[in-house]
């Protein structure tokens, strides 16, 4: 596991201000304005100079336009009364914050507002006093609250505009829009007034670093050298005031650090006055500040001197708020005092001892003081990139239709230059620009809060996006280029060189949808905080502080959301714009002309907006999107994210969806709060508290000796989240994918069919998760990925239901990973062809496999020269097989005696291998048929679970009923490698080209291949068997394809005899079992009594290997194993103590997955179902093991596990094999349980345990006993589908199995595998069930040995052979009532743990065996039967005595998964 630190809250503690070092901030080499005022403006005035009234002394008179033009407010009245504003500045009192316009009779006073009636010389201050029917209009203003300090914004100029002669408000200006000449003649007339600081006696520095904590750079981020410079952006002041002056309240600000992978940090500070010593001051430093007089140098009294400083915190999460109130905190305990802990105690506790907030423990109490205390909680979880951006306040600042063309400026990438006097506002707004454009993510310049020093970026040939305080203005000339946000003033000032396109260039109808919602949750917001900012936010606070924040985040989320629904609009349908890499790529493959149909995606727009989408295509914006979607990287789940957001809109709507794109996840609901403690105060020797010693008169300088080690780390570590493996191989879900197979499974657990291929694409999922453990252990990585793609085309053919594309894309990723580009493509091609369109995880990784792998040479002429000469060849023998068998008739002919019959012809091994599922020899043989060069063919049939006995396809052309992994045949399990009669073409058309290439010279006819036809044939002559029998199912063996495993022992037996040997038919095996006890073993020995049913074309016998072991292995199977596992999902309800099988526990599954219950059919209750393990050791010490490959002495009999021995009884004695002697006696037996998983929750827990562990983990044995429940389901899973895997191979390193004395070779050991359909052991006093007393009735001996014939149950042979007759004769009912008039019978017992339906159906596969049973055909009959039956004894009373049928969903899941299981 990795050992990676968990998440830091804050990185660094940082304090800054003035050092000595710190070079000042020159105005004189700058091109700044004109000097600004020192005062502010106090008093403002009406004068009417027709009158006889002159300006009062101290005011300033307005008489012209910022143009020039004359100003007289009622110039166009006859009487003319030449009115003029006047203005006065000043320190005396506070100053104006706020100018207005009074319309009386129509405006009602605002709050705070006072009215200024009267001129100073007591006349009326009506602006329009022509005539009586004129409006009254009155100057209105508000001053700043009392007391004031040196610092405090207020009105610095006054100016007035005439629209009418082309003048515009001016730069930074608040403009007044009602007009204050409401005549009929004359021009519009506005007021306009500034706001800033009016500072003067000021000097500025570049800030510098006073102290930091920890003093070290921590290695995955060292401390920027910038950060003192960004937490105070306008410099270090040096500052003189007046003695009297208060100090000014802290400021914070906010600012963002971007790293040059892209990686954002998040600082917050808070800006400080503190004293500052005079004899720090040089001579011109003095007469700069007004401490001397300019004539003799003498100190001027009653001015104080302050200089600015900050504190700071660094982290990688924006929690901004809690930062401010930690900062704060911090600042009031610098002066107050004394304390008894010093202030490095508070650092040092905080950055170490506050956890980051997991899912676990989603809420975090820090208590600082008695009456300080911060709450800090989770991020909300959210698809989309952790962003500092508040919308709110771009909303409340701008508006929603700025907002909008503030969109329109981001997208086609111009220059923004945001200011305000408000330096926390700007962070805000700047994330809420680069956010509001997601999926595209802004490449150029990015500084919301930028520092004075810094302001040279303004100038940058780029496009940027800056913010800067306002002040810069006063000092500086902007450029001409640059579009400027006032925040301030709500207003967009765009010079004639640079002008943005119009809102109306964007597409109408989600442009409208956008600014209807805008104008919506604007309205909201002015609902919300009616009043004064800081008076609604008081009183908020007080009212319902916990309601308006809630209510806050979601109006945050559907501002967001109203910009992602625009996004998901406008570039709606770009994913099939998108060109994949598919032949090898060009030197110029990330081009995005070449990844991306730029022109094709321009013709798809509407020609309206052509202008506005040809700027967006052209952009850095745009470009880096498209090598996002096209390449893998870390924005993969935020894209796909987009993806699904794209497919919700409709983008002809004129409303919003009602389904919403984004949902508010809190995450202070959970339940789960860890409670911080202050800092222990240190106690004296004798018990008593400590004296109070620590003062400080301004902020300390940080003591390395007082700032503690962490106190408790276990606090962390128990908040923390697991951190992911990052060896973790496979590319796993996202929680965006995660809730959709979330909405699936929960739409299909109500239909029967699709329910079932939902849990069937989850397993093949699970086993895809799996699979670059399997390919890493693989010999040949080609074989094992062909394998996959086989495996994924038939899941596709059979439409079974995927929850995601997890399986295409983990292929993909091992395409690249092993070199196979080719593939990867083939991939992509059959996922177009399944109608499936790659999101941008996949696409990404499929092009990452396509560019970075090395391509196969350009030319294949020898490939295809060979691939058609083997064509030639295989044509050739086709046509010379009816040539062959005339040869071989008229030797018949020519050898036959003159007056007898010619001996039959020997037929090919093809034709012969369907009579063990009841096909008649005098069937037509199928036709072999060319197989593609390089292909894998899949032997399967097209019959259903029932259709066993009807006619059969070609092997190449059999479709079996679900898909399953295939895999080429293993050179010692085909055929025989030579045959006479033409025998090889048949078998040799199904298999590959590379594995008949490796069969070698030993393919040449003749009858020297005697020995391995004979030994094949013992081998599949044991498997009909029901005695010592190895399994096509284990883990070291290899299943055969129908047509092979059927061929070969019938030919060895006719060259040997002639001609096949007599049986007898099923019907006579039913009707007489007692006379032919060893008959019927037979023919049911490939059913329930058998590992695996060979016949069975369902998904987990498709022709592929059912072992972890390689190919070549598969002879083993001759061999007893070292381990057999016996696997059992039948479980017991713990309510009505029936026994649940494996479909009708998948059928009771929910689509929850966290939940393991599943519901039982009879009573209806919840329980959890659990897997049993039965584990056998086989294995010997390492002189028992030679000994046992000799032959044993002859006075022991046949043992059918010897080899030799069985040669010779494989087609002269056939019955002895037809028994279940008794089978080797195990070292060591074990019976394990563990919960029986559905694959959702299973597919979970894996990927959990990938996460944590890393994919490495799944090949070690310590999962085994680690994880046994992830283990043994797996191996289920795994094993009922037929997939290959290294799992029970694993079982050798555990603690189940006895270690051997000596360290054998890896591929000798081998483990069998065997899933049962019954209990592995019975209840104690439990009635047997009808199948295992008809075997025991007919003396086959069977696995569970402690049940007998006779014994206290009412069951004898007589009443099976009935209940068999009723069966076959389709009176099913009969059977059903003859059960339950057997049941009503005194001694029977009250409830049988089976259900009828599965007694009926157990016994029917005893006794006929599975290829001679149509278990969908008695479905239809049983649940006929089961309608009759319920008309006449309701349908609760057939459920209380069990003779329900299973459930419609049950059948289903039983054929996707296949009925392959014995009892």
């Amino acid at each position: 596991m990795s050992d990676e630190k968990p998440p830091q809250l804050v990185d660094y503690f940082v304090v800054a201000g003035l050092t000595d070092t710190s070079r000042p901030l020159e105005e004189d080499n700058q091109q700044h304005r004109l000097a600004r005022p020192s005062e502010p403006i106090t008093d403002v005035a009406v004068i009417i100079r027709s009158q006889g009234e002159e300006v009062p002394h101290g005011f300033t008179c307005i008489e012209s336009t910022t143009s020039g033009h004359p100003v007289d407010l009622n110039a166009g009245l006859l009487n003319n009364p030449q009115m003029f504003i006047c203005y006065k500045r000043g320190r005396d009192k506070p100053p104006l914050i706020e100018l207005g316009v009074h319309y009386e009779g129509k405006d009602r006073p605002k709050p705070g507002y006072k009215i200024l009636d009267t001129t100073p010389y007591s006349r009326s201050a009506n602006l329009n006093s022509g005539g009586p029917g004129h409006q009254r209009t009155f100057l209105t203003y508000r001053r700043a609250a009392e007391p004031h300090g040196h610092n405090t914004l207020g009105v610095t100029d006054i100016c007035l505009v005439m629209p009418s002669k082309g003048e515009s408000t001016p730069h930074t200006f608040c403009r007044v829009d009602k007009n204050l000449n409401t005549s009929m003649w004359g021009p519009a007339v506005f007021l306009c007034y500034k706001i800033a600081m009016a500072k003067a006696n000021t000097l500025v520095y570049e800030a510098g670093l006073l102290g930091r904590y920890p003093e070290q750079d921590s290695e995955s981020f060292p401390l920027p050298e910038s950060v003192p410079v960004f937490c105070l952006p306008m410099g270090a002041t040096i500052e003189s005031w007046p003695a009297d002056t208060k100090y000014p309240l802290p400021v914070f600000s906010t600012f963002v650090l971007t790293g040059a992978s892209g990686d954002k940090v998040y600082g917050a500070a808070i800006q400080f006055h503190e004293a500052f010593p005079r004899e720090r001051l040089s001579e011109k430093q003095s007469l700069r500040l007004g401490l001397l007089s300019v004539v003799d140098r003498r100190p001027v009294a009653g001015r104080s001197l302050q200089t600015r400083k900050s504190i700071c915190v660094l982290s990688h999460w924006p929690f901004f708020d809690v930062f401010r109130k930690f900062l704060m905190f911090i600042y009031r305990y610098s002066i107050s005092g004394p304390h008894v802990l010093p202030l490095e105690t508070h650092i040092s506790h905080f950055m170490h001892n506050v956890p980051f907030p997991s899912p676990q423990r989603p809420r975090i109490l820090v208590q600082m003081s008695p009456y300080d205390n911060l709450l800090l909680c989770r991020p909300v979880s959210s698809p989309l990139p952790l962003s500092g951006a508040s919308f709110l306040t771009l909303l409340q600042n701008l508006g929603p239709d700025n907002a909008v063309a503030l969109l329109v400026a981001v997208l086609t990438e111009q220059k923004l230059l945001i200011h305000s006097l408000r330096p926390d506002v700007l962070t805000s707004v700047g994330e809420a620009l680069v956010a509001m454009i997601f999926p595209l993510r802004w490449q150029c310049p990015y500084i919301p809060l930028c520092p004075l020093a810094l302001a040279d970026v303004l100038c940058a040939p780029v496009p940027f996006i800056v913010g800067i305080h306002s002040s810069y203005f006063d000092l500086y000339e902007p450029p001409r280029d640059v579009i400027f946000v006032d925040l301030d003033t709500n207003t967009i000032f765009q010079s004639e060189e640079r002008k943005l396109l119009s809102p109306r260039s964007l597409p109408r109808r989600p442009c409208k949808v956008l600014l209807a919602s805008l104008h919506s949750l604007s309205q909201q917001l002015d609902e919300m905080y009616s009043g004064p900012g800081e008076e609604a936010s008081l009183e908020l606070l007080l009212s319902d502080a916990e309601a308006a924040r809630g209510r806050r985040a979601q109006l945050e989320l559907e501002a967001r959301a109203a910009f992602l629904r625009f996004m998901a609009c406008a570039l709606r349908g770009y994913r099939s714009f998108l060109r994949p890499i598919a032949p090898a790529p060009a030197p110029a493959g990330r081009d995005a002309g070449s990844l991306f149909a730029l022109q094709g995606f321009l013709k798809s727009r509407e020609r309206a907006y052509h202008r506005f989408y040809g700027q967006l295509l052209r952009t850095q914006l745009f470009t880096q999107f498209i090598e996002d979607c096209s390449f893998a990287s870390d924005r993969d789940p935020c894209l796909e994210f987009f993806d699904t957001c794209v497919d919700k809109v409709q983008a002809d709507l004129e409303k919003p969806e009602d389904a919403p794109l984004m949902e508010l996840d809190d995450p202070r609901g959970g339940e789960h709060t860890v409670f911080i403690t202050p800092p222990e105060q240190p106690a004296g020797p004798d018990g008593a508290e400590l004296p109070a010693r620590y003062r400080y008169d301004g902020f300390p300088t940080l003591r390395p000796e007082l700032l503690e080690p962490p106190r408790d780390p276990l606090v962390a570590q128990l908040c923390q989240a697991r951190s992911s493996a990052p060896s973790s191989p496979a590319p796993r879900r996202t929680k965006q994918e995660m809730k959709v197979a979330q909405r699936v499974a929960q739409k299909y657990s109500s239909v029967p069919d699709m329910w079932a291929k939902c849990l069937l694409g989850h397993c093949y999922g699970l086993w895809f998760l799996y699979l670059p453990t399997h390919v890493r252990a693989a010999p040949a990585k080609l074989r094992a990925l062909q394998l996959a793609y086989e495996v994924l085309r038939k899941m596709e053919a059979h439409k079974v239901v995927l929850p995601d594309e997890v399986c295409y894309r983990i292929l993909m990723q091992l395409c690249g990973q092993y070199g196979e580009p080719v593939l990867s493509v083939r991939v992509l091609l059959e996922m177009k062809r399944a109608g499936i369109v790659p999101n941008t995880i996949t696409y990404g990784y499929y092009n990452k496999a396509v560019l970075e792998s090395k391509w196969p040479a350009g030319t294949q002429g020898g490939r295809l020269r060979w691939a058609k000469l083997r064509n030639v060849v295989l044509g050739a023998a086709q046509f010379r097989q009816p040539l062959r068998q005339r040869e071989r008739r008229a030797a018949a002919a020519t050898a036959a005696p003159p007056g007898g019959r010619a001996p039959p012809a020997p037929r090919p091994s093809l034709q012969r291998q369907t009579t063990w599922a009841g096909r008649s020899l005098r069937d037509t043989p199928p036709a072999p048929r060319l197989v593609k060069s390089g292909s894998l063919s899949f032997p399967g049939g097209t019959h259903g679970e029932g259709g066993r006995g009807g006619p059969r396809e070609p092997l190449t052309t059999r479709s079996p009923a679900l898909p399953a992994a295939p895999a080429p045949l293993p050179p010692r399990l085909r055929g025989p490698p030579g045959s006479a009669d033409g025998s090889l073409s048949d078998v040799s058309f199904a298999t590959d080209e590379s594995d008949r290439a490796d069969e070698g010279p030993a393919g040449a006819g003749g009858p020297a291949g005697n020995t391995p036809r004979r030994g094949l044939a013992a081998k599949l002559q044991q498997l009909l068997s029901p005695g010592k029998r190895p399994s096509l199912r284990p883990a070291a063996s290899t299943e055969l394809p129908a047509g092979a495993r059927d061929a070969c022992p019938r030919r060895g037996s006719e060259q040997r005899d002639g001609e096949p040997p007599q049986r007898r038919s099923p019907a006579e095996t039913l009707l007489r079992p007692r006379e032919r006890p060893e008959s019927t073993a037979s023919e049911s020995s490939v059913s329930l009594g058998s590992e695996l049913d060979l016949s069975d074309t369902s998904v987990g016998s498709a022709g592929v290997p059912k072992s972890s072991e390689p190919p070549a292995d598969g002879a083993a199977g001759q061999e007893p194993p070292a381990v057999e596992v016996l696997l059992s999902s039948c479980s017991r309800c713990q309510g009505c103590g029936a026994l649940v099988y494996d479909e009708e526990v998948m059928a009771g599954w929910t689509s929850d997955d966290s939940n393991l219950n599943t519901t039982c059919p009879f009573c209806g209750r919840s329980f959890v179902p659990f897997l049993s393990i039965e584990i056998q050791d086989f294995q010997l010490p390492p002189s028992s093991a030679e000994d046992d490959s000799l032959p044993p002495p002859a006075a022991q009999g046949p043992v059918l596990s010897d080899r030799r021995r069985c040669l010779a009884l494989d087609e002269a004695e056939p019955e002895l094999c037809n028994g279940y002697p008794d089978t080797a006696v195990p070292r060591r037996s074990e019976r394990v349980a563990f919960a029986y998983l559905s694959p959702l929750v299973l597919r979970k827990e894996l990927e959990s345990l990938v996460e944590n562990e890393g994919g490495e983990f799944l090949a070690q044995p310590e999962l085994v006993d680690s994880h046994p429940i992830i283990y043994w389901n797996l191996v289920w899973y795994f094993q009922r589908l037929g997939l290959p895997s290294n799992l029970p191979r694993l079982l050798l390193g555990s603690q189940h199995v006895t270690p051997t004395p000596q360290a054998q070779p890896p591929d000798s050991p081998c483990v069998r595998v065997r899933l049962l359909w019954d209990v592995l052991a019975p209840e104690p006093d439990s009635c047997p069930p009808l199948h295992v007393l008809w075997r025991l009735h007919s003396n086959v001996p069977t696995r569970l040995r402690s049940w007998r014939p006779h014994g206290h149950h009412p069951f004898s042979l007589a009443f099976m052979e009935a209940v068999l007759n009723h069966v076959g004769l389709n009176d099913v009912h009969k059977a059903i009532t003859l059960f339950l008039e057997t049941l009503a019978a005194p001694g029977a017992p009250r409830h049988l743990q089976r259900s009828i339906y599965r007694e009926i159906l157990f016994l029917m596969l005893a006794a006929l065996g599975r290829d001679h049973t149509d278990i969908a055909a008695f479905d239809k009959k049983y649940k006929s039967a089961y309608n009759k039956l319920a008309g006449s004894l309701g349908k609760e009373e057939l459920r209380r005595r069990r003779v329900q049928p299973p459930s419609s969903k049950a059948i289903d899941c039983r054929k996707s998964f296949g009925a392959t299981l014995e009892c």
